[in-house]
């Protein structure tokens, strides 16, 4: 019997305990591996794999090759307990979602079961979690908390303000600085209302002024201004106050607010930090608008990965449309395989490096509507076999690396925000005013459901609260990279349209590295 062979049917029993089938690719690929070591390691490799492929959680109890090589990635992360890992990708659908405890004043899980068919209430109660979460840290803002002595008044406290409600303000004929945190809508055609839980009121906008920031119909108002004869004049606007996320995570618990098998937050993890730190070659690499049907791109595509095949990042991560036009859908299955078969030859990419796959709201076999579900099996399932580390997830996603949280989101965001804004900026960088937007909302989506379409049972994929560490938007518009309350806000752009420029992040100096694929000489 070959020394392969022997290793082989050691492997099987011991799968075979767990109650797993292992095919022989992954017995043969994976006694390949510890054809080098001694007896005893073996055994030790053997079970430890077997250890971290049930920690997959798989949906049929059959070990394929891809199963096998994460488990050896997994388990070569010295030190590291079994529900921390270096790289994940968490679906839209997996995210948790939380609800505000007025009571409690900290956010708890929410257990009620979610559906992509939500029943009628399901509008108004995530608009009224997204209040929720904007009051309580608003008003937990210096600006508005008093915390002082009974019968004593703090310095300064004098120009304390009040957070108001809207039935507070509608109780009276009048009343001065009105400070009103409501969401900006136009229930009568041309005239505009900020709306929160207790009422509608209507406001005055004509000689307001404007902190910097896109402001639109859908998004969340901070208005300070008179209450005169049953509409706000508002003097001033601004958005909710901003909040780091190290002070957010505190209104959450030791609860993984995050998403992911590990019952608390990786973000704490020390094991984590240190590996976080030591790898400081280590790199995310980021792509939009991948149209694998264009012969040039496809050829760029191939001249960066191979290129990445000599230093290999820990993922690569491309972003739809995969075809700038689709007739036939089945003709995107062809532009997979391609794909496929030039990941098939880099050698290192294949063992060390994760492909992500973000499908666009224009990719086929899913709605105009976020989240949406990843690039269907039927297109994508040959460039998995071709290269196992491909991961499909959906629009937006979460990706942890290491302690570092990012959110990945395909959609003309900058482009929408700009086409609805009801004030556009004179002063400030776009970059600037855009970051602003999405981290005072706290969410990706601070446009009305018709601007922007979106699934409100799974509101939370979308939330930004706490703060990641990273977001990412593929937006057509020219790429930008900017820096908001110690998150960084980065667009990776069109890849075909910026001459084939793309963005690489680097997780332990929190750096942006503008990258493009040269023209041949």
């Amino acid at each position: 019997m070959s020394e392969i062979h022997r290793l082989k049917s050691q492997i099987v029993s011991r799968f075979s305990l767990g109650g797993f089938q292992i095919r022989s690719e992954a017995s043969t690929f994976l006694a390949q591996q510890l054809q080098p070591l001694d007896d005893a390691e073996r055994k030790k490799w053997i079970t430890n794999v077997a250890n971290h492929v049930q920690g997959q959680c798989l949906n049929l109890p059959v070990i394929e090759k891809q199963h096998i090589e994460l488990a050896i990635k997994e388990a070569n992360n010295t030190g590291l307990d079994d529900s921390e890992t270096i790289f994940r990708v968490i679906s839209a659908f997996e995210v948790p979602s939380f609800v505000y405890c007025v009571e409690k004043k900290k956010f708890l899980p929410d257990t009620n079961k979610r559906s992509l068919l939500a029943t009628p209430d399901g509008k108004s109660s995530y608009i009224r979690e997204r209040y929720w979460l904007l009051w309580q840290k608003t008003s937990r803002h210096e600006t508005f908390s008093q915390r002082t002595t009974p019968g004593m008044e703090a310095p300064g406290n004098r120009n304390k303000l009040s957070l108001r409600k809207v039935e507070n303000i509608l109780s009276t004929s009048k009343m001065n600085d009105v400070v009103l945190l409501g969401l900006l809508t136009q229930l009568t055609e041309g005239r505009y209302y900020l709306e929160d839980p207790t009422g509608s009121i209507p406001i005055d906008i004509s000689t307001a002024t404007y902190s910097p920031g896109l402001f639109c119909e859908g998004c969340f108002l901070l208005a300070y201004g008179k209450y005169r004869d049953g509409v706000l004049k508002v003097e001033e606007i601004g958005f909710p106050m901003p909040e780091l996320a190290t002070n957010s995570r505190a209104f959450f618990g030791t609860v993984n607010s995050w998403g992911g098998p590990s019952k608390t937050l990786l973000k704490y993890s020390r094991n984590l930090n240190d590996l976080e730190k030591a790898n400081v070659e280590h790199s995310l690499v980021f792509l939009s608008d991948c149209w694998l049907d264009n012969p040039i791109v496809m050829e760029k595509l191939e001249q960066l990965l191979r290129g990445y095949d000599d230093f290999p990042p820990v993922a690569i991560v491309l972003m739809g449309p995969f075809a700038r036009s689709i007739e036939n859908v089945y003709t995107l299955k062809g532009h997979f395989v391609k794909l496929g078969e030039i990941l098939s030859s880099c050698e290192k990419l294949k063992s060390q490096t994760d492909l992500v796959i973000v499908p666009s709201i224009d990719d086929p076999a899913a709605a105009n509507i976020l989240p949406r579900p990843p690039v269907p099996e039927a297109l994508a399932g040959e460039l998995k076999k071709r290269f196992p580390r491909t991961i499909l997830t959906t629009n937006p996603c979460r990706l942890q690396y290491c302690t570092q949280q990012i959110v990945v989101c395909r959609a003309d965001l900058v482009t929408k925000l700009c086409r609805n804004t009801i004030h556009f900026p004179k002063e400030g960088l776009l970059e600037e005013h855009f970051a602003r937007t999405i981290i005072n909302q706290n969410t990706l989506a601070p446009l009305t459901p018709i601007a922007f379409p979106t699934h409100w049972n799974y509101d939370a994929a979308l939330s930004l609260y706490p703060l990641p560490d990273l977001i990412v938007i593929g937006d057509p518009c020219q790429g930008f990279h900017t820096t908001e309350q110690e998150c960084t806000v980065m667009n990776v752009g069109s890849f075909p349209k910026s001459k084939y420029a793309f963005k690489v992040y680097y997780p332990s100096s929190r750096t942006v590295e503008d990258s493009q694929i040269p023209d041949e000489e």
